[in-house]
């Protein structure tokens, strides 16, 4: 339908209907401790992971924007399964989703939904908004850049303040996180603005060879099933709880840490150094934690606006988030940091549910691969005085769960760093 808005009068501030907050936002505070929720949260993002082979952490970062209460762009080549890692997520996070690949011709109510005709007759320009981008809760965006500029500006309102205006209509949206897509960065100056309301950004490459044979197996599986709960209110929490982060100790270390940003060639708006702290506080309540600090830091490539800036900025904050970790978003946060606690926690979780799933071999000599493979990846990553005590009880489990189908098949020596003899 053509939209015939152009003749109608454009209302002023005291003829607009007023704004009132999303009645999904928790009005209640938060628990004392997030981590209940933050485990909720994390059980969500490795089912929807699960099955998508190096893209955990565009599952993780979805989660942390979620809570952060800032936008994402993930940028990738066709065919690199970043629409698919977004729909995993917010189907297991629950809520109204809404999806739409944007092109050049692409018009405003294909979006924002249609002009409400009944209203039209009686002289005044409103919208038809039910099941459209301003009721969604999770939101993706396709092509993203390719929208036109009424289109563009229409949602760069709406990613800003939250709130849809359009002719006479005023709603405040419920949107927690909008994640836009796109082959590559925009190189027109005219987009700059738009961009930069994507705090985060995730680059992604094409699997590498080497994980190829997990590649082709993992395409042969089913998805993970949608979760039949909604992890809204989880995620409304955790929000409610950043919100009220206790950022004092770390702000001496995030100044510094932006300097060094802007020092090594990053570029970080005034803007975007303020929102990093959003990224910051989200980290430590997924981490269970309601106070932040040094271990939370890794989130600052993120910021970063290119692949090659993020490259950097790892570079110059390396002393600075070298004991970062994270408990729920554990592939990211070693991804970023590269650090030795965010290894152990990420070998924790996956290596905990490697055993939970395969412990009793249900596999046969597929099982006893795929633990063997996480007993070797253990020992390659830590001597074994350096072994953190959680990590040597689950390298127990696994050494007595290879072990125990040694009668069926013999089992593959696993030496390098032993911490625990075999029984």
């Amino acid at each position: 339908m053509t939209e015939t808005t152009a003749a109608a009068p454009i209302p002023g501030p005291a003829d607009l209907p007023p704004v009132t907050p999303p009645a999904t936002l928790p009005d209640t505070p938060p628990a004392t401790s997030p981590g209940a929720d933050a485990e909720l949260v994390a059980a969500a993002v490795a089912a929807a992971g699960r099955g998508m082979v190096g893209r955990e952490t565009v599952a993780e970062v979805v989660a942390l924007c979620a809570v952060a209460g800032e936008h994402l762009l993930v940028v990738g080549a066709p065919g690199t399964a970043k629409s698919e890692a977004v729909r995993r997520v917010a189907a297991q996070l629950g809520g109204r989703y809404f999806e739409y690949l944007l092109g050049r011709f692409t018009e405003p109510n294909e979006l924002f939904g249609p002009v409400d005709l009944r209203r039209l007759r009686e002289g005044r320009v409103e919208f038809e908004t039910a099941g459209m981008l301003p009721e969604a809760e999770i939101a993706f965006l396709d092509e993203v850049f390719l929208g036109s500029t009424a289109v563009l500006n229409t949602l760069l309102g709406l990613l800003n303040e939250r709130v849809f205006r359009r002719g006479g209509t005023v709603l405040a949206s419920p949107l927690r996180i909008c994640v836009g897509a796109a082959n590559h960065l925009p190189e027109d100056p005219a987009l700059a603005a738009f961009a930069d309301r994507f705090l985060a950004r995730v680059f992604v490459e094409p699997v590498v060879d080497a994980r190829l044979e997990e590649l082709l197996e993992a395409g042969r599986r089913p998805a993970a099933p949608a979760a039949t709960g909604d992890l809204l209110g989880a995620l409304d929490r955790l929000t409610a709880a950043a919100r009220g982060c206790d950022l004092d100790a770390v702000t001496p270390l995030l100044a510094t840490a932006l300097r060094r940003l802007r020092s090594a060639g990053v570029p970080v708006s005034d803007r975007r150094a303020v929102r990093s702290q959003n990224l910051v506080a989200a980290a430590a309540v997924l981490d269970g934690r309601t106070a932040a600090s040094a271990r939370d830091l890794w989130v600052l490539p993120l910021i970063a606006p290119t692949a090659d800036t993020q490259a950097l900025a790892r570079e110059a904050l390396a002393d600075l988030i070298d004991r970062a970790a994270n408990r729920s978003l554990a592939h990211t946060a070693e991804e970023l940091s590269r650090s030795s606690a965010a290894r152990a926690e990420r070998l924790l979780r996956t290596g905990t549910a490697l055993l939970a799933e395969h412990g009793g071999l249900p596999d046969g000599q597929d099982s006893r691969l795929r633990l063997e493979a996480a007993l070797r990846e253990i020992d390659a990553g830590f001597d074994p005085a350096d072994l953190p005590a959680p990590l040597t009880g689950l390298r127990a489990g696994l050494v007595a769960a290879v072990t125990a189908g040694a009668a069926v098949a013999p089992v593959a020596p696993v030496t390098a760093g032993a911490a625990v003899a075999s029984p």
